[in-house]
């Protein structure tokens, strides 16, 4: 096990690391510059501007210091919001995404699993003919369809929840219900596929014909195997969600990373973007190297080499 685990960080820092380089190196490949957009830059102030940032020295000195930097999760200014440095733009504002999408997250597994489970059990039945039509629908219809469905009918026809901003705990329901309607139609279709396969097994069968209820059967049996693929889903889910959703933290003016994100490339930060990407990737690399690890306890039958 511990071998094991030491593997998998090595492998997960040498991506982590791929990750930093592709992402350095492809900005610096994007025509124009992060001062372009600047009113009336003469070509004085310009090199000043490239000599305070460090972007007039050669691209490999340029690669070396930023990769040193961002060991120390150091990603260097913001080119843009003078005197704030991108680990502190992160640090203020990924509490608040994960916030909303930590909840999120947890609600879509807390109806998800239940919903799959119940429709496994009531194969072709009219229960599950409507779970189907809805998880469906779920994973069909974009984000922003839902956000502006909430904000139409609750926040401007009803009147019963704010649509901007967070503010109190009535501005956080339509944000993590729009985040967390499409993981749950996912993990819905996700747990009833699994639990379908694992309800045809053998020992199954053996349990049914031993006599035990069908508590005993779910719980005990059929649910630590049906859910391994959920589990598997939940790492880079859980990594992304609360990360912010991009589309969803705009359209509800959420101070989030996600919003931070958008603003940064519409405003060619190229140091906030590279640091909100590596950021992104970092915890998607980490999630995965823990449901790695929480498949052994899922499941002790597994064998981690």
């Amino acid at each position: 096990m511990g071998k094991y685990v030491v593997k998998r960080l090595g492998i997960a820092l040498i991506t982590i690391w791929l990750v930093a380089t592709l992402t350095f190196f492809l900005m610096n490949l994007v025509p124009g510059g992060p001062f372009l957009s600047e009113k009336a830059v003469s070509p004085k102030a310009l090199a000043a501007l490239e000599e305070k940032y460090g972007l007039d020295k050669p691209l490999s000195e340029q690669y070396v210091t930023y990769i040193k930097g961002a060991v120390q999760f150091d990603f260097g200014d913001s080119l843009k919001q003078r005197g704030r440095t991108v680990a502190s733009i992160i640090t203020s504002k990924f509490p608040v995404s994960a916030r909303i999408g930590g909840l999120a997250v947890l609600i879509a597994f807390c109806i998800g699993v239940p919903l799959g489970c119940v429709s496994a059990l009531h194969r072709g039945k009219v229960v599950d003919n409507v779970i189907i039509v809805l998880a469906t629908c779920g994973i069909a219809v974009p984000s922003f369809v839902i956000c502006t469905l909430l904000m139409y009918f609750f926040g401007m026809r009803l009147g019963w929840l704010p649509t901007l901003g967070l503010g109190t705990w009535k501005h956080f329901i339509m944000p993590i219900t729009a985040l967390a309607f499409y993981p749950t139609a996912y993990i819905t279709r996700l747990m009833r596929s699994s639990m379908l396969d694992v309800l045809g097994q053998d020992y199954m069968r053996t349990a049914r014909a031993k006599g035990l209820n069908q508590f005993v059967r779910l719980f005990k049996h059929a649910l630590r195997n049906a859910i391994l693929p959920v589990v598997t889903y939940m790492g880079p889910l859980l990594a992304y969600t609360v990360t912010g959703s991009f589309i969803v933290e705009k359209i509800f003016n959420i101070p989030g990373l996600g919003r931070e994100f958008i603003s940064s490339i519409t405003n060619r930060d190229y140091t906030v973007i590279m640091g909100t990407t590596i950021f992104l990737a970092t915890l998607m690399v980490l999630m995965n190297v823990v449901v790695d690890i929480v498949y052994k306890l899922v499941d002790p039958r597994i064998k981690l080499k």
